[in-house]
């Protein structure tokens, strides 16, 4: 085990995915109403795995093979975003109960919450910029030991996955009050149309 290039490749990939995003935020959600929490950490660090290997070992090539990738994946992200946005903020404006929602509303099925998580992760062009193009890139720097470098940035997504899904029951206390509730929802909002506008713009 190269241990150096295996922690370079884990902090070098929680540097990334620990500012908040559409995928952190919703695995907070789901952490705060503790519904269906570790299938969605699991999904979101199998997908950050599957990317993060695709980036190690080909993301040169698929650019140049497929360039209308960008594009689809732009515009689709960023309507499913601004979709999913106006969703949280209508529950934002309509909840009174907050973290009463375990109780007093009927859970979510599991695969709709996992389409959901999934489509987040996957239509969102940033998480490709963030593990194909630049854990793919950073990679190159390790030649002959990339396979050591993956390994460190996928134990950090299942790391930081996991403890946020987790960990968020820690605020459920918080939570508690309708008020923080709807600001958080408000947030997850903002989140999810400022993500949407930069893709719109290119950014």
């Amino acid at each position: 085990m190269d241990f150096p290039t295996f922690f370079a490749g884990l902090s070098v990939g929680l540097s990334l995915i620990v500012a908040i995003g559409a995928q952190n935020a919703f695995v907070l959600r789901q952490g705060l109403k503790g519904e269906h929490v570790f299938a969605v950490s699991l999904a979101c660090a199998l997908s950050d795995a599957l990317l993060i290997l695709l980036g190690v070992t080909s993301f040169g090539r698929i650019a140049a093979i497929l360039p209308w990738l960008d594009p689809v994946m732009r515009f689709g992200g960023a309507a499913f975003l601004i979709w999913y946005g106006a969703k949280s903020l209508h529950s934002a404006l309509k909840s009174n109960s907050a973290l009463a929602v375990g109780e007093t509303e009927t859970a979510k099925a599991l695969g709709p919450t996992l389409a959901a998580c999934l489509a987040i992760t996957w239509l969102n062009p940033h998480v490709y910029l963030d593990t194909v193009v630049l854990l793919g890139t950073i990679s190159t720097q390790f030649t002959g030991r990339e396979g050591f470098f993956a390994a460190g940035a996928i134990s950090g997504s299942f790391l930081f996955f996991f403890a946020l899904g987790f960990g968020a029951g820690f605020l459920r206390p918080i939570f508690a009050k309708p008020a923080a509730w709807r600001i958080l929802e408000g947030i997850i909002a903002l989140v999810m149309w400022g993500i949407a506008a930069k893709l719109l713009l290119g950014g």
